[in-house]
C-alpha cells in the first residue's frame, strides 16, 4: 500500500498503522460477515466512516472479496449501475482467474469503458431504458452470488437511494439482495435520519434487514496516544498537553483532528508548542472566511442568525426555548423552527441524539463554529 505524505492524511486510507483505534467496531462487523449478517454503518460526516469500510475490507480472510462503492454522486438507478459495474472492476482489478472472469462478464454486457486519465481508473457506463438498468443491476449481483468467493459489497451513501426519481428502487433492490447468501452488504449513510428512515421503519422493505452500528468519535486518550507515537515517529516533539489542545479544538472529531495536525505536521519544526497549532488554526479559518461569508449571502438573515447562534450553542437541545431565543434575539418558535428545518434541508444542521435519548441540533461544520466563536459577527 502506498505510503503517505504525512502520518495524518485527511483523504484516503493508508493502511492500519495510520489507522486510530476503531478495534471494538472493526470486530464487530467482521463478525457480522463471518456470520453472513449485512451491517448498517451509520455515522455523523467526515467522523472516519469511509477509512474504517477500506480498514475492514484490508482486513477480510482469505478467499472473501471487497468492494466498494460510493453513490452519492449519483441521481438515479442508471447512475447506481454504472458505479456497481466500475467498482466491481476497479476492486477486482487482477486480470486472470476470478478478475479475468469480472472483466469478461462486465464487457458482456456492453458498456461504454474509459480510463480516467488521472488515475487510470476504469469506468463503466451504460444507456440503457429503465427496466433494461434493473436487469443489469441484478445480472451483476448475481454473477457475484454465483462466484466461489465470499463477496462483501459496501455502499456508501446509501440514503441517496431514496432521492432517485424511479419509484420504489429500494423495493426493488431489497427484493433482488434478500435471497443472496454469498453476498453480504454494508450500508453506509451519514445523514442519519434517512438511515434510520431506510432501516428502522416496519414500513420500509429494509426494515430489520441488517445489525445497526452507529459509530462515534474515536476516544480522547486513545487518539491522544496515537497522535504522539506519530509525531515520536517522525522525530517531532509534542507534549501530550499539546496534543489534548488540538484534540479539544478539533472537539475529537476525526477530519478536524487529522487535519489541524497535518498542518503543524507541514510546518517541519522539530519542537512543536501551542503558538504552532494556533497559528495554523487561524490560518484554516482565515482560508474558510470567503465561504462563510459566502452563507450570509445565500441565506435569509433569519437563517444566518440562526447559524450562528447554533454553533455558539454547539450542541443545542432546545431550539425553540425562551431561553436560546432570547439570548440570541431569534424572534418567535415558530419563525425559528421554520428556520431551522430550512437549514437542516440544506444540510448546513444535523440531528442526533445524545446517550441518554436527547434529541439535539449541531452545526456539521466544526470550521464554521470555530470561526463564530472568534469574530464578532
Amino acid at each position: 500500500m502506498k505510503k503517505p505524505t504525512t502520518p495524518f492524511s485527511v483523504t484516503g486510507y493508508y493502511g492500519p498503522s495510520y489507522f486510530c483505534d476503531r478495534e471494538n467496531e472493526t470486530k464487530n462487523i467482521l463478525e457480522n460477515i463471518r456470520g453472513g449478517s449485512s451491517t448498517i454503518l451509520t455515522a455523523q460526516r467526515r467522523i472516519g466512516k469511509t477509512s474504517l469500510i477500506m480498514h475492514i475490507l484490508a482486513k477480510l480472510p482469505k478467499g472473501t472479496r471487497g468492494i466498494y462503492l460510493d453513490i452519492l454522486p449519483t441521481e438515479n438507478m442508471n447512475g447506481f449501475l454504472n458505479e456497481l459495474a466500475s467498482s466491481v472492476i476497479k476492486n477486482i482489478p487482477d486480470r486472470k482467474g476470478f478478475g479475468k472472469k469480472i472483466w469478461d462478464f462486465i464487457r458482456s454486457l456492453r458498456p461504454t469503458l474509459t480510463f480516467d486519465m488521472l488515475t487510470g481508473a476504469p469506468q463503466v457506463s451504460f444507456a440503457l431504458k429503465d427496466q433494461e438498468v434493473n436487469r443489469q443491476i441484478e445480472a451483476i449481483l448475481q454473477f457475484l452470488e454465483s462466484q466461489d468467493e465470499k463477496i462483501i459489497i459496501a455502499i456508501d451513501e446509501f440514503q441517496q437511494i431514496l432521492k432517485y426519481p424511479e419509484e420504489n428502487s429500494d423495493a426493488w433492490f431489497r427484493s433482488i439482495i434478500q435471497k443472496m447468501k454469498n453476498v453480504v452488504f454494508i450500508f453506509c449513510g451519514s445523514q442519519q435520519h434517512l438511515m434510520n428512515e431506510l432501516f428502522t421503519l416496519p414500513s420500509r422493505p429494509f426494515y430489520n434487514s441488517a445489525r445497526m452500528l452507529k459509530i462515534d468519535k474515536i476516544d480522547h486518550k486513545k487518539y491522544n496516544s496515537f497522535i504522539l507515537k506519530k509525531f515520536s515517529e517522525i522525530k517531532m516533539l509534542v507534549t501530550e498537553n499539546i496534543v489534548d489542545q488540538m484534540l479539544n479544538w478539533a472537539d475529537d472529531h476525526t477530519f478536524y483532528v487529522q487535519l489541524i495536525c497535518n498542518r503543524v505536521f507541514i510546518r517541519g519544526n522539530k519542537v512543536v508548542n501551542e503558538d504552532d497549532w494556533k497559528e495554523e488554526a487561524d490560518r484554516l479559518l482565515q482560508e474558510q472566511e470567503p465561504v462563510f461569508l459566502n452563507y450570509r449571502g445565500m441565506i435569509t438573515s433569519a437563517q444566518w442568525n440562526m447559524l450562528k447562534a447554533s454553533a455558539l450553542e454547539n450542541e443545542l437541545y432546545e431550539p425553540t426555548g425562551h431561553e436560546f431565543i432570547s439570548k440570541h434575539s431569534l424572534g418567535n418558535p415558530a419563525t425559528v423552527l421554520r428556520t431551522l428545518q430550512a437549514l437542516l434541508r440544506m444540510e448546513l444542521i444535523y440531528f442526533d441524539y445524545n446517550r441518554e435519548g436527547r434529541k439535539y441540533y449541531k452545526i456539521n461544520d466544526l470550521l464554521f463554529r470555530r470561526w463564530v466563536e472568534t469574530r464578532d459577527l
